[in-house]
């Protein structure tokens, strides 16, 4: 059950220049500064729409024991009407991963896992300050058979600049929280309780915390940080 729940929750979101008059043709240029070393790299203006070959990096701290747990890093492998399809990597891992959503990043389907209609754990756009939204779904390994039946719920709970190693964010922030039963004996339940920081500018999270306890014992409390993400050229 806790592989479950983890696999759920892996898985799996610019400026003007001045110009300066020319020197003198007789006048010795100044000098020009070196570039600053801690300088953010520069990055697209705008991702508000997924394109394939979008990536984002994150950090995965594990809050229990206080040490960065893996580096994960998020692809765009392909966008339809209704789907985006993307492939995931770890830091220093040769496997890969493959994980579907839906158009407002619900998962759909993930290591063997299809949830119908989706997760939840995705965002419900018009977002503003307030709003709420419920969603139930049905998960399904298909693998070995099991079946969990899903309940949460989701607030957007305010609006917060968030600075990271990808550099500094305009975000909604969205609480959320969910139960999955065991279909077979609905006695057996996890609950997942978890914050998402989410930029409109590049239609992801910044940040992603969340907890989890399985029949009531916390196994699991983690935080993804954004640290890199980009676009093809």
């Amino acid at each position: 059950m806790s592989r479950h729940t983890i696999l759920t929750m892996i898985c799996l979101l610019a400026g003007a220049g001045t110009v300066s008059a020319q020197p003198a043709a007789t006048e010795t240029p100044p000098p020009q500064a070196a570039p600053d070393a801690a300088a953010a790299p520069s990055h697209p203006a705008a991702m508000e729409q997924p394109e394939p070959g979008d990536h984002w990096t994150y950090e995965v701290q594990d809050e229990i024991l206080g040490t960065l747990k893996a580096t994960r890093t998020s692809v765009v492998t392909e966008v339809t009407a209704k789907e985006i399809s993307t492939r995931y990597t770890f830091l220093g891992n040769t496997n890969t991963g493959s994980a579907i959503f839906d158009r407002s990043w619900n998962v759909t389907n993930r290591a063997g896992w299809r949830y119908t209609p989706h997760d939840g754990t995705g965002i419900r756009l018009p977002l503003a300050v307030g709003k709420t939204w419920t969603f139930k779904s049905n998960d399904v390994n298909s693998n070995n058979g099991a079946s969990w039946n899903r309940s949460g719920s989701s607030k957007v709970v305010g609006q917060e600049s968030v600075t990271t190693k990808a550099g500094t964010f305009d975000t909604f922030k969205i609480e959320s929280s969910y139960s999955t039963r065991n279909a077979a004996n609905p006695t057996r339940v996890t609950q997942v309780t978890f914050q998402t920081w989410y930029a409109p500018s590049i239609d992801h999270w910044v940040k992603r915390s969340f907890s989890t306890r399985v029949e009531g014992r916390l196994m699991q409390n983690d935080t993804d940080t954004l640290v890199e993400y980009g676009r093809k050229p």
